[in-house]
């Protein structure tokens, strides 16, 4: 203290009682940020150690984290000291949900108190949280009431939620007494492929049950060793035996729809029961009004099933571009929805594309006289008509319904190299859509520079590719007369990732008397049972030439579809299976 001699010493008290008053303020102000600095990290203990009951503090500040995690953010502010106590504000915000887009924030009032030369913050719950002091709390969300349902085009339950009861298994458990309670329920389930499911050596899901497959099994399944059951709430088809790809769109619509409009609650557990300590309430959410069409759809998959290859169908009203069906059987389930996104080569069935490209050209009219022999070698490439037919020279509605690869391979290679890839856009094909509920990819007709890709092109072959989507698009435009906007959701269709040239006024109309020749006198007479339909057959050869995929597009009113088989070999079973559905949905 030398350097104070000769201050009087009343002064000397003085400087030392400041400098003491200013140590206890840096003490206490250290102890405040210690404390939500250790909470910001989620650091129970440390937070905990500067409390005045830190093991009360410390469990229940564990108890905070593990239930509404660590992503959060304290800030001290307002402190107010009076010799040995002081108070101040705590101010939180809480971030909840995969985003973290959900905010809690408040602001609370705590005590602290000196303990010794130190500070300690006196422990009350409710200083770290509103309700913590009353119980345990816990963060939910609130799913909006009532839950939103998709329906049909007529108002029926398309989807709705239902309880389902998630079945797993773990190593060890009995395959053969699983499997043989599973087996009759789902028939691809055995012992074998149970064990196969669990060779990693972890548990798995072995089935999804809904709750009255469950209930006459329930018992026996839950007393098996290592089957545990979970049940969840699902959106499933209201008629099991709808298998659609399209439902997977709009129930991802559906949740997006209802997590927009959910509310939040954070609860407290106290010894009354749950008590909202914060939240907010869900929103009101409408019905989804999907435009397919239960029985359209029905008689689709029923059509399908019978084929032992990958097969789809598509169905569009042309008039609004709303989607009525769209359907798979269970190999095309196998390899995803091929219905909506599957490329192939369309084969016969482009050659819609090909006569609409050489009449806007100028090359022909239907009655032009164009040679459909057998064979041909068009610029190097020898294409053969199907068993190699000839027809001589006929007029080209002739040799558009009895499908002459040789007469399309010669008027592809005289249009210009985009020719066919313009006249596609106009008909949709091309072009991608971005809709509410549903992902589709129409197809791809790249640019031919050469002779010998035209007339590949020409004929649905080489790069050219097209969904059954993007068939069924060709089809409702050229029943149209311009593209449809494709729309599964009412008031909601979808937008074009580009506007191609509109197609020119006749062209359609050209093309349809056409597609009627095909079926009152060409590939389809199969169909020529059926009133006013329009179509075109197609074989798409692949794997060298050496396997064919089967397609059919067709018109009739207000309905345009298109039928993919997968390895077909030719167009008949697409012909059967569209047969099939239309006499069932006429």
């Amino acid at each position: 203290m030398g350097s104070l001699r000769g201050f009087p010493a009343v002064l000397l008290t003085l400087v030392l009682v400041l400098a003491g008053c200013a140590d206890a303020e840096d003490r206490l102000n250290t102890t405040l940020a210690g404390f939500a600095e250790a909470l910001n990290r989620g650091d129970a203990a440390a937070a905990a150690a500067l409390t005045s009951e830190q093991a009360a503090a410390t469990g229940t500040l564990d108890g905070l984290y593990a239930s509404l995690g660590t992503d959060v953010r304290f800030e001290v502010s307002q402190v107010r000291r009076e010799e040995d106590a002081a108070t101040f504000t705590l101010a939180a915000t809480w971030r909840f949900g995969p985003e973290k887009q959900t905010e809690w924030a408040y602001t609370t009032e705590g005590t602290a108190a000196a303990d010794g030369d130190d500070w300690k913050i006196r422990w009350n719950p409710a200083t770290v949280a509103p309700g913590l002091a009353a119980g345990a709390l816990s963060y939910s969300t609130l799913a909006p009431q009532p839950a939103a349902r998709v329906l049909d085009r007529t108002g029926a339950d398309l989807l709705t939620q239902h309880i389902v009861t998630l079945v797993d298994i773990a190593p060890g458990v009995d395959v053969n007494a699983v499997a043989a309670l599973l087996n009759p329920i789902a028939p691809t389930i055995t012992a074998d492929s149970l064990a196969g499911q669990l060779a990693a050596g972890r548990p798995v899901t072995a089935v999804t049950l809904r709750e009255e497959d469950l209930t006459p099994i329930r018992e026996q399944l839950a007393a098996q060793p290592d089957v545990t059951l979970r049940p969840q709430t699902r959106l499933l088809a209201t008629d099991r035996a709808l298998t659609s790809p399209a439902l997977a769109g709009l129930s991802d619509l559906w949740q997006q729809r209802t997590d927009a409009a959910a509310g939040w609650a954070v609860t407290a557990d106290t010894a009354s029961g749950p008590r909202r300590v914060g939240g907010q309430d869900a929103e009101p959410v409408g019905d989804i009004a999907a435009t397919l069409d239960i029985g359209m759809q029905l008689a689709a998959e029923a059509a399908l099933a019978p084929l032992v290859t990958p097969a789809a169908l598509v169905a569009i009203q042309p008039s609004t571009g709303e989607l009525l069906a769209v359907a798979q059987n269970a190999p095309a389930d196998a390899q995803g929805p091929i219905a909506l996104t599957g490329l192939y080569p369309p084969g016969s069935t482009f050659k819609t594309v090909t006569v609409s490209a050489a009449l806007q050209a100028g090359q022909v009219t239907p009655d032009s006289i164009v040679g459909c022999p057998g064979t041909e070698n068009i610029e190097g490439r020898q294409i053969p008509n199907d068993d190699n037919f000839a027809l001589g020279d006929v007029p080209l509605h002739t040799a558009f319904a009895r499908s002459c690869n040789t007469t399309m391979g010669r008027l592809a290679v005289n249009l210009p190299p985009d020719g066919l890839t313009e006249a596609a856009a106009q008909l949709g094909l091309g072009i991608d859509y971005v809709a509410p509920g549903m992902t589709t990819v129409t197809g791809s007709v790249p640019i031919a520079d050469s002779p010998a890709l035209r007339v590949e092109a020409g004929i649905g072959q080489g790069k050219v590719t097209a969904s059954p989507f993007g068939m069924a698009l060709v089809a409702a435009t050229l029943a149209r007369g311009s593209v449809p906007a494709p729309t599964i959701v009412a008031g909601a269709p979808g937008v074009a990732d580009r506007t191609p040239e509109p197609l020119p006024g006749g062209v359609d109309e050209q093309v349809r008397a056409m597609m009627r020749e095909t079926v009152t006198g060409g590939t389809a007479t199969a169909l020529q049972d059926i009133p006013d339909l329009l179509g075109k057959t197609g074989t798409a050869e692949y794997i060298d030439d050496t396997h064919a995929h089967g397609w059919f597009v067709g018109i009739r009113g207000d309905l345009a579809l298109a039928v993919f088989v997968s390895d077909a070999g030719s167009s008949a079973p697409a012909v059967d299976a569209a047969g099939g559905f239309l006499r069932a949905s006429a």
